[in-house]
């Protein structure tokens, strides 16, 4: 046997840099939900006490931007693993997102900055509004990882399908 096949030796391989740290919080489920929960309910919190919030259109908007920023630090996360370890992230995700928010709009309600509609919200609607937090959430990131999951099983059989194609038109060329 030689001895290239049986080392003797082992050599421990460690990157040649650290990863950067928008990379590492990124691999990391509870960094980024705490850090989307948290940015998401002080957003919200600034945006429908010191805005126009009198339109539907401006708090529409404030929303679907949240939303948005959800979605990318949940997408930001999901991307640095397989889609077989989804299944567990995404719901976990999803639940440490609201939980942060929820415990966020505590805070914001005790210190009188957060609204229910027009007014300034007490504690006897941080409940319900807790439930609706959680329940929303969990349903848009399912659907979301869902459709994501979809969107990327057809851009890999793609990806497949063309990489495929050049390596028979390649190995035609070469005798």
């Amino acid at each position: 046997m030689s001895a290239d096949f049986f080392p003797r030796a082992t050599i421990q391989w460690k990157a040649l840099e650290d990863p950067a740290l928008t990379r590492r919080i990124s691999l990391s489920l509870p960094e980024m939900a705490l850090i989307s929960g948290v940015v998401l309910r002080l957003y919200r919190a600034y945006v429908l006490t010191h805005g126009s919030s009198s339109s539907w259109l401006w708090v529409a908007g404030t929303f679907l931007l949240g939303l948005i920023f959800m979605l990318l630090m949940l997408t930001a996360h999901l991307a640095n693993f397989t889609m077989r370890h989804w299944w567990w992230r995404a719901p976990a995700f999803a639940v440490l997102q609201a939980g942060t928010e929820i415990v966020m709009s505590l805070a914001l309600t005790a210190v009188g900055w957060e609204t229910y509609g027009s007014e300034v919200a007490d504690l006897s609607v941080w409940w319900p509004s807790a439930e609706r937090v959680l329940w929303t959430r969990i349903a848009i990131t399912i659907v979301f990882t869902l459709i994501l999951a979809f969107v990327v099983r057809i851009i890999r059989s793609l990806v497949v399908r063309r990489e495929r194609r050049a390596s028979g038109a390649a190995s035609a060329i070469i005798p």
